[in-house]
């Protein structure tokens, strides 16, 4: 039986390129490809492929939270994420959602089939390219300083909303969204800038950028 892949990333064209090298391997099949988040969620939650490559700057609902809401939803499937971004923090964010391998997206056509197939055998993939050390360093001055992000002081749904009010989407439009009233929205909204100690939007996009909530 080949193992099924789902293509998560807002380019078409990378999206493209890479069914083509994984049309190439007998062993895998592509079953489906979504362009934002929500609607990545929405079709794997149904097909539960056994692995999703996903784009960590996903619009709607970012590649770290998309992943928590899989695993949640289909524990089965593992997810590996591609990514610009090869820094420890984002690396211990999606190893933290639960993705199961990280690869950065420039050396992606490489490695993206040893990946699929390391971590289809049930092992973590850590991109070549980017040191061993960098996470297990990372991990353990966690542990020993028990520092956490900014980020863990906002629910599931906070983060959600925060992407959504950094990517140019009102209250209304958040409200029509996420099947919530607009003063529900005002309410979230006020609560996770108190608690991130920010007043205002620009200050918001700034966290958001900062923390790799979004890539705008």
């Amino acid at each position: 039986m080949s193992i099924t892949v789902f293509l998560a990333d807002d380019h078409a064209m990378f999206r493209e390129g890479l069914r083509l090298l994984l049309n190439t391997n007998p062993e895998i099949s592509v079953v489906g490809e979504a362009g934002d988040g929500r609607e990545t969620v929405r079709q794997v939650s149904s097909l539960c492929p056994d692995i999703v490559l996903m784009d960590i700057a996903m619009p709607l609902l970012n590649g770290i939270e998309a992943t928590e809401q899989i695993r949640q939803a289909c524990p089965a499937t593992n997810v590996i994420m591609l990514s610009m971004y090869s820094t420890a923090e984002h690396i211990f964010r999606a190893f933290k959602a639960g993705a199961k391998g990280y690869l950065l997206k420039e050396s992606a056509g490489a490695d993206v089939l040893q990946a699929i197939l390391s971590v289809h055998s049930g092992k973590s993939y850590l991109c070549p390219s980017l040191s061993d050390t960098i996470i297990t360093d990372y991990l353990r001055s966690r542990e020993i300083t028990e520092a956490k992000s900014p980020l863990d002081r906002l629910n599931q749904r906070e983060r959600t909303i925060l992407q959504l009010l950094v990517e140019g989407s009102s209250n209304g439009k958040i409200a029509e969204i996420l099947f919530l009233s607009p003063k529900t929205v005002e309410t979230y909204r006020s609560h996770l800038m108190k608690k991130l100690g920010i007043k205002d939007l620009p200050g918001l996009v700034k966290f958001a950028i900062q923390h790799g909530l979004t890539s705008i």
